[in-house]
């Protein structure tokens, strides 16, 4: 059975807002009450972001920290220490259809499994 309910993590992203020129370097960065890793679980680095753009669903960008999801552009970037609170994500070369709302979530154990909601 998941029992995150017992083990809450609260998340802080700065800054809340940014405005950026096209071609410039923004990084978001994301930190967690409490190490993000599970060590009896085995996951030390369940760390995701996501884009969600007006009326559609959240998009996974990176997973396990740093790694890219199929179809993300090398502009982005993710970084962070196993078992760590702090995460940033990095966008270079900003270009205008990045523009949307940007998050970080600790993946899912779900049956056993740790699971990124794409």
């Amino acid at each position: 059975e998941d029992d995150d309910h017992r083990r809450q993590i609260s998340v802080t992203q700065t800054p809340s807002a940014a405005a950026v020129q096209a071609g410039e370097t923004v990084t978001i960065n994301c930190q967690t009450s409490r190490g993000i890793g599970d060590r009896s679980r085995g996951c030390g680095s369940c760390l995701a972001w996501y884009l969600q753009k007006p009326g559609e669903a959240p998009k996974l960008l990176i997973y396990y920290i740093r790694s890219r999801q199929s179809g993300t552009s090398s502009r982005f970037s993710g970084n962070g220490a196993n078992y760590g609170t702090d995460f940033t994500l990095t966008i270079s070369g900003v270009q205008t259809e990045d523009a949307g709302h940007y998050y970080c979530q600790r993946a899912h154990y779900i049956s056993s499994s740790w699971v990124f909601k794409q």
